[in-house]
């Protein structure tokens, strides 16, 4: 059984925690994020220090929802704080990327070049042409827009080309054997 739902979230220096009702607002260094929460887990503020606690019977419902209310705390305090950021590689011959404006443009492969819009709160960056990172304060757009982005070209067994994360291990088949 998971403790998460029971440690302590500890608000660093420079981070305010405000809340109206089930929306909790949390201010930082690099912006603010604003979740709704459950009402089915209270949340207690001291001394910059946050703790959860069932509101109600302690069922399988309240269970799920007392970790994933303190992780998705977390990810808010730690996103204004430092932020998240995921790297792409892209791995085949002809296989090029670069940003223009708010648009990525992805050539992998395809007759025409792939484009997909950037969201207002990311930033991506091209530091070489094989390499995109992306970057942003909330941890489930940047995880989700990556993705997006991965999903254009999925690393394929046999050559291992296509878009990968930066430490992912793509799992190599053996080709046909002729006789």
């Amino acid at each position: 059984m998971s403790r998460i739902g029971y440690k302590k979230v500890v608000l660093p220096e420079g981070v305010e925690l405000t809340t109206e009702g089930n929306n909790v607002t949390v201010k930082g260094a690099k912006g603010s994020l604003t979740r709704e929460f459950s009402p089915l887990i209270k949340m207690n503020v001291n001394d910059n220090v946050v703790t959860f606690e069932p509101a109600v019977r302690y069922d399988n419902k309240v269970r799920a929802m007392h970790g994933t209310m303190r992780a998705n705390l977390n990810n808010m305090v730690e996103g204004v704080t430092t932020g998240f950021t995921k790297t792409l590689k892209l791995v085949g011959v002809g296989y090029r990327t670069q940003v223009k404006g708010s648009v990525l443009e992805l050539n992998v492969g395809y007759s025409n070049p792939v484009e997909i819009q950037v969201d207002d709160d990311l930033k991506v960056e091209t530091p070489d042409s094989l390499t995109i990172v992306i970057s942003g304060i909330n941890k489930e757009h940047v995880g989700d827009f990556a993705a997006r982005v991965r999903a254009v070209r999925s690393p394929e067994p046999y050559k291992g080309k296509g878009i990968r994360y930066e430490n992912e291990v793509v799992r190599r088949k053996e080709g046909k054997t002729g006789k």
